[in-house]
């Protein structure tokens, strides 16, 4: 609760939330009462569910979704010279792993009805240099991975799907977790499911799997209960690699997590439908496209505002409570990529007139159906 200018208590609802139980914290309290609190069995057993829960043959798990897109660029083999093609309506991470190892993220535009990567943007980015795609899933709809997988083949790219905001999701049947040659996952407090801080890259390649295990470990090939397990203190590393493991007793609360998603997207797309229906025909509350033949997992739920009142909005419904967010500024516009890479407003005018409009309203399975009414209420009183 907090209280407004006149002193009354208002209920804040945040525009996103995780969901911890008492299973959950038992789970955790189980491991930190075992032998092992890192490297140890609950890697990977939350490796081998997850493979399972995505259809992917690999799952690797990582420190957090950043250091799993990073993971995936040493895993291709980025460097210096490489071009690497993101969307720029996206977090920062998704261009600065290219950044980390040394490459050049080359920024394409995005679909005006959903946000997601425009294929004809891409392609014509397209050079020489290029070695990669990575599409965004904005907001938790996958992307047109046909069109973006044949581009990619055309040209003999990697395809890397940032999945961060669709783990449960699918497209034409195909789960999230399968669509790229890897994906990336964050197991951050504010996505799907949580271990605190946390990731995946999923992968039907265990040669690549093996890079990226290994770059999670410093860039030894084996870590320490494998040693242990082979009666051996021996190592070798054999690249230059981080610090990027994740703790057993994350897994264990993410194994718990894991267990609740489909009930959690389920509750997602229903809080969708309910804010799709208060909205339609609002000219001022204009929500993103959801296209047919797939399955949208929602991390976001994001509507287009008056470009005119988007600031005052944001202002006014955080004061009467509601936990409003902008998602996200183009990362094209970030002083660093201005500085460094030349970028510019104009680079990009779809994402660009975009950011002027969005607002992610809340969006966590934990929303009642109250919830629900009171966000719709405020925005239709706010906008008109």
């Amino acid at each position: 609760m907090q209280a407004n200018q006149a002193g009354k208590k208002i209920t804040h609802i945040p525009y996103g939330r995780h969901w911890i139980e008492q299973d959950d914290i038992d789970a955790v309290v189980e491991v930190l009462r075992g032998d092992w609190l890192t490297t140890g069995p609950k890697v990977g057993e939350f490796e081998a569910v997850f493979a399972q829960f995505t259809g992917a043959k690999e799952a690797v798990a990582i420190s957090n979704g950043t250091a799993a897109l990073h993971a995936s660029m040493h895993a291709l083999g980025i460097g210096p010279g490489d071009e690497v093609i993101v969307p720029t309506m996206t977090f920062a991470a998704s261009a600065n792993c290219v950044v980390y190892q040394g490459g050049t993220p080359v920024f394409a535009d995005v679909l005006e009805n959903t946000l997601l990567l425009d294929p004809a943007s891409v392609e014509s980015k397209i050079t020489p240099r290029t070695k990669a795609i990575v599409a965004v899933d904005y907001a938790g709809q996958p992307c047109d991975y046909e069109k973006l997988r044949a581009i990619a083949s055309k040209h003999k790219l990697a395809l890397v799907s940032d999945a961060c905001h669709s783990v449960g999701g699918a497209y034409q049947n195909q789960k999230v977790g399968t669509l790229g040659d890897l994906s990336c996952f964050s197991l951050h407090p504010v996505k799907h499911i949580t271990t605190g801080e946390g990731g995946f890259i999923t992968t039907n390649s265990t040669e690549l799997a093996v890079k990226m295990r290994r770059f999670r470990n410093h860039g030894i090939a084996t870590d320490h209960r494998q040693r242990e397990q082979q009666g051996t203190w021996y190592y070798e590393m054999l690249d230059v690699g981080y610090n990027y493991r994740l703790t057993d007793f994350q897994c264990a609360l993410g194994l718990k997590q894991l267990a609740k998603l489909p009930n959690w997207i389920l509750r997602r797309q229903e809080i969708a439908r309910q804010y799709d229906a208060a909205f339609n025909g609002n000219a001022n509350l204009r929500p993103l496209t959801a296209l047919p033949g797939l399955s949208h997992a929602y991390h976001l739920y994001v509507v287009r505002v008056p470009a005119t009142k988007r600031a005052q909005l944001f202002q006014d419904l955080r004061t009467r409570g509601i936990g409003v967010n902008v998602h996200y500024v183009p990362v094209h516009l970030h002083p660093f990529y201005q500085n460094k890479f030349g970028t510019k407003r104009g680079l990009c005018p779809v994402a660009e007139a975009a950011y002027d409009q969005v607002l992610s309203i809340p969006m966590f399975p934990k929303m009642s159906d109250a919830d629900v009414d009171t966000v719709v209420a405020t925005l239709r009183e706010l906008v008109g």
